[in-house]
């Protein structure tokens, strides 16, 4: 009996671990953003999970909504908490306060704040949206919308954009929110069967693409140290911006990359 009980409570560690590990709530995330997808109407093709090569590697995109109006590439966060960051920051924070009672004063609680940094997902979908161009370089003028959206119960008032940074209930008005058509429908249709023809992953497992993702983030932050604009190879300058001094491209505006 003591061993059947020590199998129950390992077993359910285990697979505690799994379920509530940062992978795995990706997943859920990204398979929920998916379900909200799944509503748009007629005239939208939705693409999931693409791997496309890069000049350091690969990458990883979580969805693609390809249609006349432009196409949308979205990156999802499964995140709770209050979330802190802008445009130019490398990393955003997390902040989430939990109430927790006393063992011995039931009747009183405390504050336990914990603090997490993720990597600008704003940079992120950028780096995505300039993969896709690349991979699509025959259509020039395709309009490229890049959209961050929170699929848990993150409070987004700390953040400052000039990007799509939004709730999950507001994706398909954001997406719908385009209306002046940018491609034929034989651009679309060619449009997804070269991302279908790009598409990786079924070559590139997970553990290979992380280890590209490490490569590549290790190439990213020598370029930067090195006063190299990681996107476009310029230089980077020291200049002064309305939330203090940041590093932007000497090839400003025709690449706006910015960091701290």
């Amino acid at each position: 009996m003591i061993a059947i009980i020590i199998i129950v409570i390992v077993g359910f560690v285990v697979f505690g671990v799994v379920k509530n590990s940062p992978k795995a709530k990706g997943k859920r995330g990204e398979t929920h953003v998916h379900n909200i997808l799944a509503r748009l109407p007629e005239g939208y093709t939705v693409l999931d999970d693409l791997i496309l090569k890069t000049s350091s590697g690969t990458t990883q995109i979580d969805h693609v909504v390809v249609s006349k109006y432009g196409m949308f590439v979205i990156e999802t966060k499964n995140y709770r908490g209050e979330i802190y960051g802008d445009d130019s920051r490398q990393e955003w924070t997390q902040i989430i306060v939990t109430d927790v009672r006393y063992r011995k004063k039931w009747y009183k609680t405390y504050s336990y704040v914990t603090k997490n940094h993720f990597y600008n997902p704003v940079k992120q979908s950028l780096s995505h949206m300039y993969a896709l161009k690349k991979a699509l370089k025959e259509w020039p003028n395709l309009r490229v919308v890049p959209i961050v959206v929170f699929a848990g119960s993150a409070v987004l008032n700390n953040v400052v954009s000039l990007h799509h940074v939004i709730y999950d209930d507001q994706l398909l008005a954001t997406i719908q929110s385009y209306s002046l058509p940018h491609l034929s429908d034989a651009d679309v249709n060619q449009v997804i069967s070269r991302l279908t023809q790009k598409n990786i992953r079924s070559q590139v497992d997970d553990r290979t693409h992380v280890s590209n993702v490490y490569a590549a983030k290790q190439n990213y932050n020598n370029k930067i140290a090195s006063g190299i604009c990681p996107q476009c190879g310029g230089n980077l300058v020291l200049r002064n911006g309305k939330y203090g001094r940041f590093l932007g491209c000497s090839n400003y505006p025709n690449c706006r990359f910015t960091t701290h």
